[in-house]
């Protein structure tokens, strides 16, 4: 096996009154089934046993359904994750880029403060501190 179990289910019976199928079962409202096998005459063994093989079906549609939705979901957050990961990688390209500028306009900045100082320009003391 490959890690999933198939259970099969037994006939419910060996008559042929019972031209009920799977998906007719799951679809069929409580109101209409009850009386459907109110009119085949069924033992109450069989209707109990259809009754259980409905509420097997349900269930197993119930949890194919539940695993589908969480598939569904972790592609969703890995989706999400991923594009957090680029958000993330793009804002620390800008913040990288712009401390390169940064250290550019103060580069800037050291050089004019050095030229004014060898041209004995005054400095006005606001400006002496950046």
């Amino acid at each position: 096996m490959d890690g999933k179990r198939s259970i099969k289910m037994d006939p419910l019976s060996p008559g042929p009154c019972l031209d009920i199928s799977d998906d007719e079962l799951v679809t069929i409202s409580v109101r209409d089934l009850n009386r459907q096998l109110k009119l085949r005459g069924l033992s109450r063994e069989e209707i109990v046993r259809m009754k259980q093989r409905r509420r097997t079906l349900k269930n197993r549609g119930y949890a194919a359904s539940c695993r589908i939705k969480r598939i569904e979901q972790k592609d969703e957050l890995e989706s999400e994750k991923t594009q957090e990961y680029r958000d993330m990688e793009t804002m620390q390209e800008d913040n990288n880029r712009m401390r390169e500028e940064i250290d550019s306009w103060h580069s800037k900045y050291q050089a004019l403060k050095k030229f004014a100082q060898e041209k004995k320009i005054i400095i006005p003391p606001d400006l002496e501190n950046i």
